[in-house]
């Protein structure tokens, strides 16, 4: 997630300072990311920087919070999962994964977004269909 979210900011011309050590402490390579894009996204100049997307013209805020707030929150549950942390799903987090997948439409089964869906067993939850759709076994 630092990666990509560090691409996406760099290639906007948004100086995100020297790349966190992940090898050495990777919480602390986290904080010190979040801290940058908090600090980057804070100034409204960059926030409304316009670029053309994938869907068109849009803002680094749009893109932030439509996309990567959305990534967060799919490996937020791919990380708790393969840890054996509580990997639940609050209601409101799965009415934003879905929105989410439900507007990339195709483009979410591109490589580096989501695996093609599986099939969810007949009793699951809304959590285990909603990861299906991303082509994650709940």
């Amino acid at each position: 997630m630092i990666e990509t979210q560090r691409e996406f900011l760099t290639g906007r011309d948004i100086d995100m300072g020297e790349e966190p050590d992940l090898d050495n402490d990777p919480t602390a390579a986290w904080r010190d990311h979040a801290k940058r894009v908090t600090e980057a996204i804070s100034d409204d100049a960059v926030a409304s920087t316009e670029y053309d997307g994938h869907f068109g013209p849009t803002t680094v805020g749009a893109t932030l919070e439509q996309f990567y707030i959305w990534d967060m929150l799919v490996h937020r549950w791919d990380i708790a999962n393969s840890v054996g942390a509580d990997a639940k799903l609050s209601d409101a987090e799965l009415d934003r994964i879905d929105k989410g997948a439900d507007s990339f439409g195709e483009a979410l089964y591109m490589d580096g977004v989501c695996s093609p869906g599986v099939e969810a067993p007949e009793d699951a939850d809304r959590q285990a269909r909603v990861l299906a759709r991303l082509g994650r076994k709940a």
